[in-house]
């Protein structure tokens, strides 16, 4: 059941998200729902790998563009 939902999580994720917003947010979707997984909030570590994701991408971005 779990895995239904991480499933559920990512494919809304993806869905939702438009490509350019994307960046970052799928790799950390993963890993934070594994992690959560693996606590019994696969959800909430799903959607916070996300945000985690995005904002490292785009700290990266911005650090590459200042040089």
């Amino acid at each position: 059941m779990k895995i239904c939902t991480l499933l559920l999580v990512l494919g809304v994720a993806i869905g939702a998200a438009a490509p350019a917003d994307a960046k970052g947010c799928i790799k950390g979707a993963i890993v934070g729902g594994v992690a959560g997984h693996m606590a019994g909030h696969g959800a909430v570590g799903a959607a916070a790998g996300c945000v985690i994701g995005h904002h490292a991408a785009n700290k990266r971005q911005n650090t590459n563009q200042n040089r």
